[in-house]
């Protein structure tokens, strides 16, 4: 499961494996950097061949992408919207699954709490794969918190499950818990 956390500066990319017990590895995690004085074509090039080189070397069964979310620095989320749409364009390239999550979204299944700040989810994707401390830059962990929210959401294992919906025991509680979280939010 590759996960990305699109940015032009710094673009996060973390791969792990999920099992169907829904434990997770570290299979490898960097950030794409291009200076912030370059080109944008230059950069947007630095960030494509960047996440290409991570899917040819790491060979993802599907790519989870922060989905771009209103800000109020317009810059800022134009250059995201750029990373974020190389990100889908380069997984589809590859004939891979993309999936995109809000930020709340992957800070709910990553500490259990949708508001959760960076440096909780930073701790909690350390503790989830063993780390001795958290990856940095934050763009790191969170790009690790992508790949982790949707390998646990199905993303990775489902067609390894063994039962006829391809979810596991734990996955199956997961989707029902947030089926009864959404009707209670109506």
């Amino acid at each position: 499961m590759l996960g990305i956390d699109p940015g032009l500066t710094r673009c996060g990319v973390g791969v792990v494996d999920v099992l169907p017990d829904r434990r997770v590895s570290l299979v490898y995690v960097g950030v794409i950097r291009t200076p912030a004085d370059a080109e944008l074509p230059a950069r947007l090039l630095a960030v494509s061949e960047g996440i290409a080189a991570a899917i040819a070397e790491h060979r993802p069964d599907a790519v989870a992408v922060e989905r771009v979310f209103a800000q109020q620095n317009l810059r800022t989320v134009m250059g995201t919207a750029q990373a974020s749409g190389i990100a889908v364009a380069k997984a589809a390239e590859a004939g891979l699954q993309v999936a995109l999550h809000t930020p709340s979204e992957v800070k709910a299944a990553i500490t259990g709490y949708g508001s959760a700040d960076k440096a909780q989810v930073g701790a909690m994707v350390a503790r989830v794969l063993g780390l001795a401390e958290v990856p940095k830059p934050a763009d790191a962990a969170d790009a690790l918190a992508l790949a982790i929210c949707h390998g646990w959401r199905g993303g990775a294992t489902a067609r390894d499950a063994g039962d006829a919906g391809g979810l596991t025991p734990a996955q199956r509680a997961w989707r029902d818990a947030e089926k009864s979280a959404g009707k209670r939010k109506l």
